[in-house]
């Protein structure tokens, strides 16, 4: 598998407060687990916009897509959730992005949790009928293009933590969705390569 590198990350919440290296991780009790390797097709996902295809062994998102594109894994719904995928940002003028969506609905209602490498700065959203919501933000070094990081989301209840490359970075609770499929995004003129997806969880 790819070597990951990991970055320095420099924090500031937008809400305060960040994450300590001692704040309680959540853990998710997982009935049902799965994982894409992208190796080959899966019928269960659902690409609602953007031009998602499988090469040489990852998921790519490759045309330019307003505002979003998004790809949903139809297979389960879940309510706790744990997500993990490894994402690298090829390009991007107007953004180079990647995320991890979770209880989604559909294609215009979710949460999204999203790394760019034009901005420094990690982000939880909430996205409903198609509008985009802030909930929550951490300064960090930008993601660098080409190089290979991990994202994760653990969902429990209305608690909501995100990581990036294994370093919590976002804490933060909502009630806007219970449960829902997961799935990936981009943004913009963002090309970006997605592997190694792994989810557990309960419904």
């Amino acid at each position: 598998m790819k070597t990951i590198l990991v970055f320095a990350a420099a924090l500031a919440a937008c809400n305060g407060k960040p994450p300590g290296d001692d704040a309680p991780r959540s853990v998710v009790a997982a009935q049902e687990k799965g994982m894409d390797d992208f190796e080959k097709d899966n019928p269960k996902w659902k690409f609602a916009a953007g031009k998602w295809e499988r090469r040489s062994g990852v998921l790519a998102q490759t045309a330019e897509t307003q505002p979003w594109a998004v790809a949903i894994l139809e297979d389960r719904k879940f309510a706790d959730v744990d997500v993990t995928v490894k994402f690298r940002l090829i390009s991007g003028k107007e953004d180079a992005s990647g995320g991890i969506l979770f209880r989604a609905k559909d294609a215009k209602n979710y949460y999204v949790v999203r790394a760019n490498g034009l901005e420094d700065n990690f982000r939880l959203y909430t996205m409903k009928d198609g509008g985009r919501s802030q909930l929550a933000s951490a300064k960090v070094d930008a993601a660098r293009l080409g190089e290979w990081h991990t994202m994760r989301v653990v969902a429990k209840g209305s608690k909501l933590q995100a990581y990036l490359n294994g370093k919590l970075l976002i804490d933060h609770e909502d009630k806007s969705y219970a449960d829902g499929y997961v799935g990936l995004w981009t943004k913009a003129d963002s090309v970006t390569e997605f592997d190694d997806l792994e989810v557990s969880g309960s419904k």
